[in-house]
């Protein structure tokens, strides 16, 4: 239980370095990361796309992982019974090469030196040692997971649980083992799935190459961008209609530099107008060669080693490395006059997605899952609604993927992972999965000669598994019961395939349910120009770094601000100072407040603002914070992130920070003064209760966003007001939280209570009636010291000014508002009518039909009319886009009703104030 802190003055500078760490401490100490199952509040549950065990934080972890906090710390405030699941992925192959390349660093040895156990051992250990390393970053990114159920995807639990799935797929006949021509990866010596390679385009050479019939009758020419694999060739194929090879069918080439016959063979596949319309097939090396040689029952012949070199099958070849092999292939394929020319040809290359280093199609030994039996359901649950992507058209590339899937490769030739647990007997061929013990002998013969699978599972095998193996499956745990499905996912769109797919298979499969209700996609972070960030150019941010100089919130409500519709983002690194300013303007208005409401009793706080008491000010800063609230709760409950933070921005910064707090500034003086007149207690402290109402209020609705400030602040308000009486003010009731996190979410509704009637239809006309004031007051003198500004009028001299209008209605606002307006300028003689009589020269804005006067002197004439000019041109060119927009039959027919009509509105408020200034600037003429 923690105490009620003592209130002290926030030091004059905001540092987030001096409060996060032990701000987070406290948070961890009172355990309120954590979830209770016993909670009969409805679940909400995330589990966090685990990053890998060898990982820093970067900012895509950033990003994702602020959207995630956000959503947890908003569903913990409006009281439901929230878990984040945190956790790592044992990375199979980034892991073992981080050792494997350790090992040679500091010992010069390689695993094989050490042996599977040792070298194991020595992964865990260096696991032990670093493994934590993200999970400690995570937390200074203010991370709420319930670090009690940290998972890793090879602790005991989940090993459990990969395990049983194994075996039940493959008791179903839905894993099988088979020869097949897979993605290899020569240095990392191991198979890739198909999602694991990375397409690039590579500028490199179409040979033409004669192939000689059999009985010297002629030759047949090929084209390919691989003549080293001719070496495997088993046939040559080409289109059955096509007339130029239709008599040799049947026939047979000598295989240049093998010497041996191989099949001329007719296969649709072939494209005829590609080269000579011929091509060589190479079943061993190709993926459409491999169809062509099932089809036509080829012979398979594989001329690599795992490391890539050339195995006894390339004959005089044997021994050399791919570029080698080529350059010699091709150099002896010119000396015997085969080589007929080269041309230079742009074509895509597989490249392992981990390494680098060129895929090489290769025959081997794999497991496989058999996919098209787990996808039909998986495709039926995003068609039926039951789970949504938000936005809606990553759907598209999930149906692809699904729609065109081939069978899983799930083994892989690496030693760190989940082993396979399948067992061979060497004496009569039986092969049996066994996931209870090491057995010592055959369970069919009983032949010792046995041997377990050496290769281990795709890392990507268990993660499909995260969301309910994290909760205790294969047990049915009160987690599960609890948490499963969980509410929604937060990733990026590179591993819809990877993961978000096969969760929904495996979730299907083994839950008979959907693992998640919604999968919220998030945008890639790219450098300021749109370029993918990199560490060797200098354009990667690194976040721990802008965490160290600006802090965590800042950090968060940067990366939140972008918006999430994109597939990508361009970071600019002056955003992050833009929030700096953003959270110190939060600060220093706190800091005010505190200063000026001292002698505010905690009573007083508690009973709420004296209706009769309230400012124009005070209603329509409430009224905008109710707003403000509502857009802040919509934002999020619509996953807009960013039209959250930039809801929290406009109404902090703008509204009450430069608008309030100006306002009430009088009202705030010193008591003897308000008493002899000026304003009543009773209106000063009506203006202390809402600046501390709107702050708390505030707090809260940030919070999400940024945890450490507004949790500062807060405790600082607590130890003031806590113990305060009653319930009328819901931030009296908001400070009984022992932190701010388990306060409750703001609510509209609360706010409006404290200056509405129980004449609503009334209250609603006055609501609107304050706002339509406080926007034409506010917009008012922001067009005066504008023109003040640009015309370099000193701050201290006083002018006259002339606000005119032929509505008698918006005069009427003016007249409501006229002592804010006396307040915030320094104005000689004021007048508001449907004209002015003062007479000089003046300079003017315009807002919409009023038109704002500023008397100046004679000689800043010529520069006005420059100023008009420029303002002239800026209006033309607005009104000459929306004018653009609207004359859009596609804009018009595909947008939002409510988007067209803003559009059209603010179309004519330009059109309005255009025409207002070109009448000005004619009579300055």
């Amino acid at each position: 239980m923690t105490t009620t802190p003592a209130p002290s003055e926030l030091p004059s500078r905001y540092d987030p370095q001096a409060i996060e760490a032990a701000i987070y401490a406290r948070w961890e100490k009172g355990g309120w990361f954590r979830a209770d199952v016993a909670n009969p509040a409805p679940a909400y549950s995330i589990v966090i796309p685990p990053p890998n065990v060898t990982g820093y934080l970067h900012i895509g972890h950033a990003l994702n992982n602020t959207l995630q906090d956000i959503l947890i710390r908003w569903r913990r405030m409006q009281g439901r019974n929230t878990l984040w699941v945190p956790g790592t992925d044992h990375a199979g192959i980034a892991t073992q090469h981080v050792v494997e390349r350790q090992l040679w660093r500091d010992e010069k040895i390689d695993r094989r030196d050490l042996g599977r156990e040792k070298f194991l051992e020595r992964v865990w250990a260096w696991r032990e040692q670093f493994g934590s390393r993200i999970i400690s970053q995570l937390k200074r990114l203010g991370c709420s997971c319930d670090w009690s159920r940290e998972r890793f995807t090879m602790d005991e639990g989940l090993t459990r649980a990969v395990l049983t799935v194994f075996q039940r797929l493959f008791e179903e006949g839905l894993i099988y083992r088979g020869d097949y021509l897979v993605n290899w990866s020569p240095k990392l010596q191991t198979a890739l799935s198909d999602d694991e390679v990375v397409h690039k385009e590579v500028k490199g050479h179409l040979w033409h190459i004669r192939y000689p019939l059999e009985g010297g009758s002629g030759y047949i020419q090929v084209a390919t961008t691989r003549p080293e694999t001719m070496l495997g060739d088993t046939a040559v194929a080409v289109h059955p209609g096509d007339e130029r090879y239709a008599a040799l069918h049947g026939k047979t080439v000598i295989l240049p530099l093998m010497e041996r016959p191989i099949p001329i063979v007719p296969d649709a596949f072939v494209d005829k107008a590609f080269g000579t319309g011929a091509v060589k097939v190479t079943p061993g090396h190709d993926p459409n060669d491999y169809e062509i040689g099932k089809r036509h029952d080829l012979p398979f012949i594989n001329i690599l080693n795992p490391d890539g070199t050339l195995n006894e099958n390339a004959g005089a070849y044997r021994g050399l490395d791919v570029p080698e092999a080529r350059r010699r292939v091709v150099a002896d394929l010119e000396a015997r006059g085969l080589l007929v020319k080269v041309e230079d040809h742009v074509h895509s290359v597989g490249h392992c997605y981990r390494s680098g280093c060129v895929i090489e199609p290769y025959m081997s030994k794999q497991w496989f899952v058999r996919m098209k039996p787990l996808c039909a359901p998986a495709i039926e649950a995003v068609k039926q609604g039951r789970i949504e992507f938000v936005p809606r058209h990553y759907e598209k590339i999930y149906f692809h993927w699904l729609e065109n899937v081939r069978d899983w490769p799930i083994s892989r030739q690496l030693w760190w992972g989940h082993r396979i647990p399948i067992f061979e007997c060497f004496d009569c061929g039986h092969v049996w999965c066994d996931i209870e013990q090491v057995p010592e002998r055959c369970v069919k013969c009983g032949g010792y000669n046995i041997a377990q699978d050496p290769d281990v599972l795709d890392t990507w095998f268990s993660s499909a598994l995260w969301p309910f193996s994290t909760l205790g499956w294969p047990d049915q745990t009160p987690d599960l019961a609890k948490y499963y499905p969980t509410s929604v996912l937060v990733t990026a769109h590179d591993i819809i395939f990877f993961w978000v797919a096969r969760m929904i298979i495996m979730g299907l499969k083994f839950m008979g349910e959907v693992p998640f209700d919604k999968v919220v996609i998030n945008p890639m972070v790219m450098d300021e120009h749109g370029r993918k960030m990199s560490k060797s150019s200098g354009t990667a941010i690194d976040p721990i770094e802008v965490i160290d100089e600006m802090g965590s919130d800042t950090m968060r409500l940067t990366m939140a601000s972008y918006p999430m519709q994109s597939r990508n983002i361009s970071l600019a690194e002056k955003r992050f100072e833009s929030f700096r300013n953003f959270n110190n303007k939060l600060w220093n208005a706190a800091r005010f407040v505190f200063m000026n409401v001292e002698d505010l009793a905690p009573e007083d706080l508690a009973a709420g603002p004296d209706p009769a008491a309230l400012e124009l000010e005070d209603r329509w800063i409430l009224g905008a914070l109710a707003r403000a609230i509502e857009q802040a709760g919509a934002a999020l409950e619509t996953f807009g992130f960013d039209a959250y933070v930039d809801t929290l921005y406009k109404f902090i910064w703008n509204q009450y920070c430069d608008w309030y707090l100006e306002l009430v500034k009088d009202r705030l003086g010193d008591r003897e003064l308000n008493e002899a007149g000026r304003f009543s207690p009773a209106s000063r402290t009506a203006a202390q209760v809402v600046l501390v109402t709107v702050l708390e209020h505030v707090l809260r609705l940030m919070h999400p966003v940024a945890p450490f400030i507004t949790e500062e602040i807060w405790r600082n308000l607590k130890g003031r007001y806590a113990a305060g009486a009653g319930t009328a003010n819901p931030t009296t009731a908001a400070l009984a939280a022992e932190t701010i996190m388990i306060a409750p979410w703001p609510d509209e509704a609360g706010v409006r209570n404290l200056y509405e009637s129980e004449n609503k239809d009334k209250d609603a006309i006055r609501d609107m009636i304050d706002f339509c004031t406080m926007e034409l007051v506010m917009e008012s003198i922001y067009r005066i010291r504008n023109i003040r500004g640009q015309m370099s009028i000193p701050p201290n001299m006083a002018v006259d000014i002339a606000i005119v209008s032929p509505s008698e209605e918006r005069l009427r606002l003016l007249r409501a508002g006229e002592h804010y307006i006396r307040s915030l300028v320094s104005i000689g003689e004021l007048q508001i009518g449907a004209e002015t009589t003062l007479r000089g020269f003046a300079s003017t804005g315009a807002i919409e039909d009023v038109v704002v006067y500023v008397y100046l002197p004679e000689q800043l004439r010529q520069q006005e009319r420059l100023r008009l000019e420029k303002e002239i041109a800026r209006l033309e060119k607005g009104v000459a886009g929306a004018q653009g927009k609207l004359a859009n039959e596609k804009f018009v027919a595909s947008a939002p009703e409510a988007v067209v009509q803003s559009e059209r509105e603010r179309l004519a408020k330009m059109q309005s104030e255009l025409a207002s200034l070109r009448e000005q600037h004619k009579a300055l003429s």
